[in-house]
């Protein structure tokens, strides 16, 4: 029997069973609303923070754009270091409130999946039985992604630094500065996407087989090393449809832009969210297919394809046989080197 596709069984599970989608977009949108409202929230009390003097207001009344600036400038003046200390406790406790987060919500969802395989007619008989696992392991997995994300940023931080260092007021070089700033940025998203995609990889095998934090590493570096054929697969099949997604809602958030003339801004704004979040929306089911297409290769047993055995051609048997003693030499004949010469 020919073995099943783990790509295939990815899409087929998301579409099968979309509590898979709706679980990671629940976790997900949830932390992301929460964020956001502590964003919204932390910006308006820093702004009830700034003096504003009467000069200020009126600064600002008369409708003049210099004027208006030089009372911005006198407002902020001074408030950088509240700016930085918000920041570091909003980056703080963002940080630990996404590992918490993220570390339940994968264990749900991975405990899920695998559920779903075992029970069904997937799983090899070696991966049915249960294993315990630690959750500590998905916090230090989710603790070096937020390092990672933390690292890319101070590179693209270092992109912007290289850039402006390489064109000076003395001796503008703009084109060198963007190559330098382009190929800072470039390297530092390949570094986090790589590490990033490994540590996720890698909570597949601490919910599965019960690996600690390093050992599940070194498991997807093994998985990536015996079945490279099917986890590229699933990765450039999954990667094609994100971005067939990403291209259809580009276009498709053109289509309320162009009314913007004529319809009301609430209602452009509207259909300009509702594509977004259609689109986040989109994205996140096919996360959960590739984590899906992921674990079915861990699931699935490597065996090569079973051929069917080719019968054995039947024995051809003349139409008319020969017997033995009645074939066309004369067994009783001489022949010519045992005929005795005359000498």
């Amino acid at each position: 029997m020919k073995r099943r596709s783990p790509t295939l069984e990815g899409f087929r599970t998301i579409f099968r069973r979309p509590s898979f989608g709706l679980a990671e977009i629940a976790w997900r949108w949830s932390f992301s609303a929460a964020a956001s409202l502590l964003l919204v929230f932390s910006f308006f009390e820093y702004l009830d923070t700034l003096p504003v003097s009467k000069g200020d207001l009126l600064l600002l009344r008369t409708r003049q754009p210099a004027l208006i600036s030089r009372a911005v400038l006198h407002i902020f003046r001074g408030s950088a270091f509240r700016v930085i200390e918000t920041a570091v406790v909003l980056a703080l406790s963002l940080g630990v409130a996404w590992v918490v987060i993220a570390s339940v919500g994968r264990a749900a969802t991975l405990k899920a999946l695998l559920a779903h395989f075992r029970e069904g007619d997937v799983s090899s008989s070696d991966h049915k039985e249960k294993k315990n696992w630690r959750l500590r392991s998905l916090f230090a997995l989710n603790f070096f992604r937020l390092g990672a994300a933390l690292a890319a940023s101070v590179g693209c931080l270092a992109a912007v630094l290289l850039g402006g260092a390489a064109s000076r007021p003395s001796d503008p070089a703009p084109g060198s500065a963007f190559l330098i700033f382009l190929t800072v940025i470039m390297l530092a998203w390949l570094a986090w996407s790589t590490l990033n995609w490994f540590l996720s990889l890698a909570a597949i095998f601490v919910v599965a087989d019960g690996h600690d934090t390093f050992g599940a590493i070194t498991a997807a570096v093994d998985l990536c090393q015996t079945r490279p054929g099917s986890v590229f697969a699933a990765g450039t099949w999954f990667g094609l449809a994100h971005i067939t997604a990403f291209v259809v809602a580009s276009s498709a958030v053109a289509f309320p832009l162009g009314f913007a003339a004529v319809l009301p801004g609430s209602i452009v704004l509207g259909g300009v969210l509702l594509v977004t979040l259609l689109y986040f929306a989109i994205a996140d089911f096919l996360y959960m297919g590739r984590l899906a297409a992921y674990v079915a290769i861990l699931e699935m047993p490597d065996s090569p394809v079973a051929l069917p055995t080719p019968r054995p051609a039947p024995a051809q048997h003349p139409a008319f046989p020969i017997p033995a003693n009645e074939s066309g030499i004369d067994q009783a004949e001489l022949i010519l080197s045992d005929v005795p010469s005359g000498n």
